[in-house]
């Protein structure tokens, strides 16, 4: 299958999740306009990864672009926080023209992008503080060096790029611990599969294009492409939570989802901190 069938395949089917996901509790939009101080779990979680890489001020004053944004909480999330000129990019029509209504409802003028993240220089035609991409995110891409190579462009001089994202050793597990039944290691071409459901709840039958298209990324690619763009990694973690309840014997922590007291320790997320040279 030519890369470019999936992706529209799979801009199909995240038109129709976002009809699903703005009406969900999981996303809750209507409670989190209704708190002006609410932040979403994800950037939380980002933000605790980020922080330690910003300067005092943090966040704020800082410009900022999210790529794969969805339906645009946690980009209003940022904003909330004090990045300024945010901008954020999806694939997904759909999506953008939720994130556009949530934005307006919020008081936010947030600039939002149609795009493929791994050619987003193309389309967004400048610069930024910060880039950030987070939570359920690369594996919709078919490869990561055209993607480095943009953050990188996207970035200022001395810009911080975070992802956090699943950890891929649950794609070789199909979320499903704790048999291997799929690739860790990236290479091994696209995996397709129907779904007409989400993760968010009572979504099954929700989903009019179920055909979904991913790619496996091992930690070594992200690390590898992102330094093959002429980024410098300041951080690299591997985490024992995650944003959303992948598998039953996921219990809630703080941070959204862990493995149960006495399971066996295995990561749940990762996250890299890269930066842009000050001179490159």
């Amino acid at each position: 299958m030519l890369d470019a069938d999936a992706i529209a395949d799979n801009r199909a089917n995240w038109d129709d999740r976002a009809e699903v996901h703005v009406r969900s509790r999981m996303y809750d939009v209507d409670a989190f306009l209704t708190d002006p101080a609410e932040i979403s779990t994800v950037v939380r979680n980002d933000l605790a990864v980020l922080a330690p890489h910003l300067p005092g001020t943090g966040i704020t004053g800082r410009s900022l672009l999210h790529l794969q944004c969805h339906i645009g909480t946690d980009t209003v999330s940022w904003a909330r926080l004090g990045a300024v000129d945010v901008h954020g990019i999806d694939l997904s029509p759909n999506s953008l023209r939720h994130a556009a209504r949530i934005a307006a409802a919020d008081g936010r003028d947030i600039t939002w992008v149609e795009g493929d993240a791994r050619f987003a220089s193309s389309v967004v035609r400048r610069q930024f503080d910060t880039v950030v991409t987070s939570a359920g995110t690369i594996v919709w891409l078919p490869e990561l060096t055209a993607w480095a190579r943009s953050i990188h462009d996207l970035l200022v001089p001395g810009g911080v790029f975070l992802i956090r994202d699943d950890h891929p050793i649950l794609g070789a597990m199909e979320f499903e611990p704790w048999l291997l039944t799929d690739d860790y290691l990236a290479g091994g071409g696209v995996r397709t599969y129907s779904d007409a459901g989400t993760y968010t709840e009572d979504s099954a039958g929700a989903i009019a294009h179920p055909t979904n298209h991913e790619w496996r990324h091992d930690l070594g690619e992200v690390v590898g492409a992102l330094l093959g763009a002429g980024l410098v990694v300041a951080g690299l973690a591997e985490l024992p939570f995650m944003d959303w309840r992948a598998f039953p014997d996921l219990v809630a922590c703080p941070e959204g989802w862990m493995l149960p007291p006495g399971a066996p320790r295995i990561p749940l997320n990762f996250a890299v901190v890269a930066r842009r040279p000050a001179r490159g």
